[in-house]
């Protein structure tokens, strides 16, 4: 019979706020003979953990108490002996731990013991319930969650040493009594079926046909991007996960964005699961919320019988192989990873992700028998084949599915919708301006994350504005290298260029130099900016820069007969309205026109902004030389050479994505029933010549 106290929380909530375990005490029952063993109690030294007032109260015990007090490994140690040596006094045989509820094993021993690397005993993988098994025989009480030592010993009319003071003894010796009491009258199903601590997570395939119940799922937020599915079965450690749980989100480029969907055997597990949201993963805290069954259908879920073949065998790692060369084939692959770190199955052990037309992406998958032969092929990271450096990094099976249901790379972007997108609101400006306030970040690793370049600039991360960090993406959608910085002022830029230049990230140094926002807008919008001076985006007429548009009053209009069928009749604002002064405002396209910009996107950033691509004002100047009669004219023709001769309409389309809008069409924008979607009224008809 087993009993614990961390230096935290008591009671239900054991567990649940990440200290350590600092108290057991136990007894050991022989239930044939009715036989009892010696009562212990051991002290254990918790590492920089002060107590809480609710422990300090209930234990009694103080911080110079536990500082002379042994650590967890030795006092596990001398639990094991001292209970093998009175389970030989008391006849021999093997022992099951007995706890009060499933907190002390499941959410403090197991997490704290992977916290400090210690490699526990099969004893502590199986133990069982007393509340659970109270709760088989006396099923008219309470539910098995709500009951305590006091209240069983209460229902079966037992009485206690009220005196007994010493925190843990009570506990111990009344639990000893429950379990006397409830073996007086032999029943087959108490004590008959432990419940099992899984000792390790069990990959496997999720279908698209599976029903998963919604009780047992919950969404982990803050992950490291470079966690894999055994680290996020770390994390819940001692919790038992189902087999194929963890599936790892990835964003629309293909890449983890720090999520994962965790599905569980039963709903108790589940909620156990939730009491560790905010516990800590090294350095990160991450968050864990409630999901849905079908959540996780949707990110685990396959069709593929060949993905289902390559996932069909049990045991195995995976790991994805990213950057391959398009005409690279399971012997240019087996040849790459060479023959210390055979892939299983050989070329079988293989599964090359395609477009939906048969092309390669650039991405594998490979699987490896064991750990061993996995890190020595995570050792191949970076390692050229023919030209190329090719990227290894841990993967799942939920990442097998989703990378290879989608059939695309994780570069590749959807074509682009004939519909006009809706406009969204930016939640912050970016006026152009003549001062060198930004910073410009040249030489960025293509792997590098706004986490990054925050820990690259160090204490000048504190001088860059909200949301001021944009990254630079080229035409395929992928980094250039490129990032610049808003700083709060010309003087902080200045500072963060002078202190930041020709700093190393991740092996690389990289140029940080002051720029202005325009010359920071203009390059965002597909200009140069290099050493000789700043080149403007490639449009020959100033007139075609992405308009700014003009904020309104909230006073509506009338909507054409032909839109308004397409609205419910709550959604339409039927009064007319009247434009503001045209203050110049940037707007967000939707996102379905997320990377479709004619040359450069960026990121807005820290990672609490929107994700969607922006469109930047013009800027002043540009529209300040403009020529008046090209403003002012109906529409404008304009000439596009070196088209592909395989272009189409919808091609052509695509490109004039930003600039469906003549200037005089501002007043045509209207909000209906959501403020920041409006519909465009009378959009631009275009003619093709």
């Amino acid at each position: 019979v087993l009993f614990g106290a961390t230096a935290g929380a008591l009671g239900p909530d054991l567990g649940s706020d990440e200290t350590d375990l600092i108290l057991i005490v136990w007894q050991v029952v022989e239930p044939r003979s009715r036989q009892v063993g010696t009562l212990h109690k051991s002290l254990i030294r918790a590492e920089a953990t002060a107590l809480s007032p609710q422990c300090r109260e209930a234990s009694g015990l103080s911080t110079d108490s536990l500082a002379r007090a042994e650590s967890l490994d030795k006092v596990l140690q001398q639990f094991l002996q001292l209970v093998n040596r009175d389970v030989a006094l008391l006849g021999g045989g093997p022992y099951v731990l007995c706890t009060d509820g499933q907190q002390l094993l499941r959410q403090v021993l197991h997490p704290e013991a992977s916290r400090k690397n210690l490699v526990l005993p099969d004893t502590f993988f199986s133990f069982y319930d007393l509340r659970r098994e109270f709760h088989l025989q006396h099923p008219t009480a309470c539910s098995a969650r709500d009951l305590t030592v006091a209240t069983m010993a209460q229902d079966l009319g037992l009485e206690t040493d009220a005196t007994e003071d010493d925190f843990g003894v009570w506990e111990v010796k009344t639990m000893v009594a429950i379990i006397l009491h409830l073996l007086e009258r032999p029943s087959g199903q108490l004590f008959s079926k432990p419940q099992v601590v899984k000792q390790k997570y069990e990959t496997g395939p999720c279908s698209k046909a599976d029903v998963v119940d919604s009780e047992t799922v919950v969404r982990a937020r803050g992950l490291p991007w470079q966690s894999s599915d055994q680290d996020v079965a770390r994390f819940f450690k001692g919790l038992n996960i189902a087999r194929g749980g963890v599936a790892l989100c990835l964003n629309a480029q293909g890449r983890r964005n720090g999520e994962a969907l965790i599905r569980f055997v039963d709903s108790e597990q589940r909620d156990l699961a939730l009491q560790r949201h905010k516990h800590h993963m090294g350095i990160r805290y991450i968050e864990v919320y409630k999901a849905t069954g079908e959540e996780f259908v949707k990110i685990a879920g396959g069709t593929s019988l060949e993905v289902a073949r390559f996932l069909s065998r049990e045991d195995q790692v995976i790991l994805r192989l990213r950057g391959l060369p398009f005409s690279a084939g399971p012997t240019d692959v087996l040849g790459f990873l060479g023959p210390e770190c055979p892939v299983t199955g050989g070329a079988d052990g293989l599964l090359f992700v395609r477009h939906p037309d048969g092309r390669p992406t650039g991405d594998a998958f490979a699987l490896f028998a064991c750990e061993e032969l996995a890190q020595a092929a995570l050792r191949r990271h970076k390692g050229m084949l023919g030209k190329r450096y090719i990227e290894l990094f841990r993967s799942t099976a939920a990442e097998v599915q989703q990378v290879s249901t989608q059939g695309s790379s994780p570069y590749n972007v959807p074509l682009l919708p004939t519909l006009t997108a809706p406009l969204l609101p930016i939640p912050f400006p970016l006026a152009a301006g003549p001062g060198r306030d930004c910073v410009r970040l040249r030489g960025l690793p293509y792997t590098a994350t706004i986490e990054d370049i925050l820990s690259f600039l160090g204490e000048a991360a504190a001088d860059i504005r909200p949301h001021g960090v944009h990254m630079v993406l080229n035409q395929q959608g992928r980094p250039s290298g490129d990032a610049f910085i808003q700083m709060m002022s010309a003087e902080r830029a200045l500072a963060a260029a002078q202190r930041c230049h020709k700093k190393v990230m991740k092996e690389r140094y990289v140029e940080v130099v002051p720029c202005s926002t325009e010359e920071m807008s203009r390059v965002l919008m597909g200009g140069t900016l290099g050493r000789s001076g700043m080149s403007p985006p490639p449009c020959k007429l100033p007139c075609l820069s992405p308009p700014t548009y003009a904020t309104f009053q909230a006073t509506p209009t009338l909507i054409p007969t032909e839109t308004a069928a397409l609205y419910p009749s709550s959604a339409l604002l039927p009064a007319a309205r009247v434009p503001a002064a045209p203050t110049p405002v940037a707007y967000y396209p939707g996102p379905a026109t997320q990377l479709y910009m004619n040359y450069t996107a960026y990121y807005p950033s820290p990672p609490v902004s929107p994700t969607t691509v922006g469109y930047l004002a013009t800027p002043p100047a540009a529209l300040a030389s403009t020529s008046t009669s090209v403003l002012s004219q109906p529409g404008a023709l304009v000439r596009m050479q070196g088209v592909p001769y395989t272009t189409g309409m919808k091609d052509l389309l695509s490109v004039f994505q930003a600039y469906q809008l003549a200037p005089d069409d501002y007043a045509t924008l209207m909000p209906v029933g959501d403020p920041p979607r409006p519909v465009l009224q009378a959009p631009k008809e275009w003619v093709c010549l």
